[in-house]
């Protein structure tokens, strides 16, 4: 199970393009503008502008979601968090949205209806839940 990263980027939404270009980075750790540009254009029915990239690459670095580093002349960009850590992070972000409902009763309407094949993940989380308030009281007790 991935853990929710200290880090958290300022904003979690991102567009199709942002996504794709994340993605990209995701996929090679480090990339100049170039790189991620190049790999935009090996579909040949994709159009997209150098400046296009710089842009979104710009905005992903507002964002949060990714860091530039320059070397030499070169800007290179990675990721500040990983995709299991960026996933972990929309799944908890999801969450809290639902439960922010406040009504009790949609919450366990909602968990009563799911089905039976989802059983097998509520009795897990439901382990781990214990499992982590367990150690955390032992953690109090030390």
């Amino acid at each position: 199970m991935t853990p929710l990263p200290k880090y958290r980027p300022k904003q979690l939404s991102l567009g199709p393009l942002e996504s794709e270009i994340l993605n990209i980075i995701w996929d090679s750790a480090r990339l100049s503008a170039t790189d991620i540009h190049d790999r935009i254009l090996t579909n040949p029915d994709r159009e997209l502008a150098y400046g296009s990239v710089m842009t979104v690459v710009r905005r992903l670095e507002q964002k949060g979601w990714i860091d530039c580093q320059k070397e030499g002349r070169s800007l290179h960009w990675q990721a500040r968090i990983s995709r299991e850590e960026a996933q972990a992070l929309t799944a908890y972000h999801q969450l809290n949205r639902f439960l922010e409902i406040g009504n009790a009763d949609i919450v366990a309407a909602f968990a009563n209806d799911l089905d039976y094949a989802s059983m097998d993940k509520l009795e897990a989380i439901a382990a781990r839940l214990q499992a982590m308030r367990q150690s955390r009281e032992q953690s109090q007790e030390g």
